[in-house]
């Protein structure tokens, strides 16, 4: 165990560290000051420790990725997902074994955080750092609301850089585009070769010179700058950067897949737009190494201006500090604006009472204390599904929710039908006082537009665009081993580029649990009429053909449901889907259309 270091001086006060204070002034005892450092440098290590497991986890990717070992990336995902708890659940046994009587002495944990922040300086990674800190002081403290001096807190303006020099290659057009992007290609260096990297470079050649006139009057440009991490997620590999002119930038994006014949380079991306869904929260996150994660990030803004520094952070596997930069935005977001929550647009769930605040794009979900009938799960399976969804791959059809506790807000924020609902369907999880609103316990989602009203406030080709999209998502969802349980299209919302998602998970399930059947044939019309099945039915039985019941659409709308996912209604899809999963097929998702696909690559 570290012993305490003499010599630094405390950076509040200039006390030497013998003379440790608490951070109110006070002098600590020196059995308290040899705790406090204690304290502090095993939180050090660990958060150390988590560091190098999670990058030694990243580093797998390319090695998964070279030798086309799926799975493998599949196991690593979710090893590094549950890395963060694991650590946490370790360290803070140890920490209460440490400390003992003292765990709870908040004057000990001031000059503990003092002590760590010292330790943090030192390192390039220290916003992260502050989180993991925050998560240990919350899991032991059950801090409510915000406790500055025993947590990092800032709501205020941060530094991003742009783009560190380390992480980026520079390019420029000394001949012809297809010369520059086939040299981008080679610095990459992977152990696969190229089926045929002069065709991949013509045809990136010839959208990006299309792409350029049409932006800027011509295939001119001052450079392009390549980060040097490569992104893996599932099955591919992405190249990311941007190209310069003057003050202008856009993305570049080539995905890179791995067939028999070797890498083959399947589209490009050039647009916000293409590299936000490329980072969307309704995907898995990416596996890329980031020494330096600020100037990752830093670099991804400058390329996706609309997307929140929280998603950011999340895309490249730091979650729980993109829920911290989540936070913080909500509330320097409450002290700049007036507006007031109120209960969320759409069908009220009978499960989650949902709300939100206009000028902020997110919703806040929070599990009822009981549940309308016929719903018949319980609190910790619905938290159960929650967590599934976290560790599966969401295949851009299901959204990504944080997990929050003991959040406070100023009572005179929300409207006053909101506060009568939350006293009235989750009084467990809510406490209103005089002054303040106390959240024991809710998840936060992206706000998205609800598909029920979707369909009825748009034009008639952007609901026809919309309720072949909703069929896209059951398909997508079930190739990848998720049965929604409710398809009722309230439990579906748009996204701003026009997806349509999943965001209801009380009756998710693993598409391998259910058992699709076929209707049995009736025996006389008093059957058919009757309220009761003439049949027995099991737990998980499933019936696709009574699916079209449960979806409500305009007469026009359902002839565009038939035509295109007619298959949905038979139990022969179903069942088809549940073999191949079962075989352990992996099917390919892709963050684009088909249609911007180059070619077809065989055998993936």
């Amino acid at each position: 165990m570290p012993t305490p270091d003499p010599s630094p001086t405390n950076t509040h006060t200039g006390a030497a560290a013998g003379e440790l204070v608490d951070g109110t002034g006070a002098t600590l005892a020196p059995r308290l000051r040899q705790l406090a450092w204690l304290g502090a440098t095993t939180i050090h290590d660990a958060f150390d420790d988590y560091q190098n497991q999670f990058g030694a986890i990243t580093l797998r990717a390319r090695q998964c990725y070279e030798r086309r070992e799926w799975h493998h990336w599949q196991a690593d995902s979710i090893e590094r997902l549950e890395l963060y708890e694991q650590v946490l659940r370790g360290l803070v046994g140890g920490l209460r074994t440490l400390l003992g009587s003292e765990t709870l002495n908040k004057a000990l944990w001031r000059a503990i955080k003092l002590n760590y922040a010292r330790l943090l300086s030192r390192r390039k990674d220290l916003e992260i750092g502050e989180t993991f800190y925050n998560s240990v002081t919350r899991r032991i403290l059950v801090t409510v609301g915000v406790e500055p001096e025993l947590e990092f807190v800032w709501f205020g303006a941060t530094t991003l850089p742009t783009g560190d020099s380390d992480i980026i290659r520079l390019y420029v057009q000394v001949s012809t585009l297809q010369a520059m992007v086939k040299s981008i290609l080679l610095d990459y260096q992977f152990a696969v070769p190229f089926a045929d990297i002069d065709a991949d470079a013509r045809r990136v050649a010839a959208v990006l010179g299309g792409q350029l006139h049409q932006l800027w009057d011509s295939s001119d440009m001052d450079r392009v700058e390549m980060l040097k991490p490569v992104f893996y997620r599932n099955k591919a590999a992405y190249l990311v950067g941007r190209i310069c002119k003057r003050n202008r930038v856009i993305p570049i994006i080539l995905p890179l897949l791995n067939g028999d014949s070797g890498l083959v380079v399947d589209t490009v991306l050039l647009s916000e737009a293409e590299a936000s869904v490329v980072f969307s929260f309704t995907r898995s996150y990416f596996h890329v190494d980031a020494e330096i994660p600020g100037h990752l990030v830093g670099f991804l803004k400058s390329i996706m201006p609309l997307k929140p520094l929280a998603e950011l952070y999340i895309a490249i596997g730091y979650n729980k500090h993109g829920k911290t930069e989540r936070y913080r935005a909500l509330y320097r977001h409450l002290g700049n604006s007036n507006d007031k929550f109120e209960i969320a647009r759409g069908a009220k769930g009978m499960v989650m009472t949902v709300f939100t605040l206009p000028s902020y794009d997110v919703v806040f979900k929070i599990i009822k204390d009981r549940f309308a009938y016929p719903k018949s799960s319980t609190r910790d399976q619905v938290m159960d599904r929650y967590r599934l969804v976290f560790k599966h791959d969401r295949v851009g059809r299901m959204v990504d929710a944080q997990e929050f506790e003991y959040l406070t807000f100023d009572r005179e924020r929300f409207s006053q039908e909101l506060l009568e609902e939350l006293q009235a369907v989750a009084a467990q999880s809510v406490t209103v006082t005089d002054n303040t609103v106390v959240v024991k316990h809710l998840y936060t989602e992206r706000r998205l537009y609800p598909l029920d009203l979707y369909i009825k406030e748009m034009s008639l080709d952007k609901a026809r665009a919309a309720v072949v999209d909703y069929g896209n998502a059951i398909v997508d969802l079930a190739a990848a081993n998720i049965f929604p349980g409710d398809l009722f299209i309230k439990n579906f919302g748009v996204t701003r580029h026009g997806r349509v998602v999943f965001y209801d998970y009380d009756e998710l399930c693993l598409l391998t649990d259910c058992n699709f059947r076929k209707m049995p044939q009736s025996d006389s019309y008093d059957d058919e009429v009757s309220d009761q099945p003439w049949f027995s039915v099991a737990e998980n039985d499933i019936f696709p053909e009574e699916f079209r019941r449960f979806l409500w659409f305009p007469g026009p709308l359902r002839a565009v449901m038939e035509e295109y996912h007619g298959r949905l209604f038979t139990a022969e899809f179903w069942q088809e889907l549940q073999q191949r999963t079962l075989a352990g097929e992996l099917l390919d998702f892709f963050p684009y259309p088909q249609e911007k696909r180059f070619c077809q690559v065989e055998s993936m």
